[in-house]
């Protein structure tokens, strides 16, 4: 089930004020009312994304990347276990180490990362779990995919214009009037999924291959719906 939840406003305009002619022989303005209407729903985080690093130092900057490329080929090998973790490397960095004085080049640290997707919580975990032995996490975080996070605003929408409508005929009801739209604007307000951090963020390099643990939740979907009708008898 989706949670969701629904804000109103209105403001009723013209209403006690005499009709308006924009020229003689022309239709008297409408009296308005302006409505404002906010929907919610929870989307389930269903995607996850973790970024692991290995860095480490050497005085011979060709030793350093032969040692640093092998952790990461081994970690692929191991990934090409979990076909339904996506596996990529994230790019590698390798800059100097000074010594006291900031001028002599003493060392070279180098640091690469693998970046991983899936949209299994389990697998992941576990992966992650056996690359701890020679890395380390970087990030870890989940959202809505985008097709979930499309559903669950579609139904949003669907909830807010509901709204609207049952808040124009409670407007128009109480004043004894009918009604028509005479505007309406749809808001989704968040053009991309939110990606909140589980619990599950930073750790230095495990001995054990114990799975990461990750607490998936969900996210807010938040749709407004603003807009104005016109009263008449």
């Amino acid at each position: 089930m989706h949670k969701r939840s629904l804000l109103s406003l209105v403001s009723v305009v013209g209403l006690l004020a005499s009709p308006l002619h924009a020229a003689e022989g022309s239709a008297p303005a409408l009296p308005t009312a302006e409505i404002s209407v906010e929907s919610s729903r929870s989307a389930p985080n269903d995607q996850f994304r973790a970024q692991l690093y290995h860095e480490a130092s050497d005085s011979n900057p060709a030793e350093l990347a032969r040692k640093v490329n092998a952790v990461i080929a081994q970690a692929v090998q191991t990934g090409r276990a979990y076909p339904a973790v996506k596996l990529r490397t994230a790019g590698s960095n390798t800059y100097p180490v000074y010594g006291k004085n900031s001028r002599n080049i003493e060392g070279w640290r180098m640091r690469s990362t693998l970046a991983l997707e899936s949209r299994e919580a389990a697998p992941l975990s576990e992966l992650i779990g056996k690359l701890q032995q020679t890395m380390a996490v970087a990030g870890l975080n989940a959202a809505p995919s985008p097709e979930t996070w499309k559903k669950v605003e579609d139904e949003a929408i669907a909830d807010a214009l509901a709204a609207f409508e049952a808040r124009a005929r409670l407007v128009a009801g109480s004043l004894h009037k009918k009604w028509k739209i005479k505007r309406v604007a749809v808001n989704s307000g968040n053009a991309h999924p939110p990606r909140p951090m589980v619990a599950y963020a930073r750790a230095a390099m495990a001995a054990d291959a114990a799975p990461a643990p990750i607490e998936a939740g969900d996210s807010p979907v938040t749709v407004s719906v603003s807009g104005e009708i016109e009263l008449f008898e």
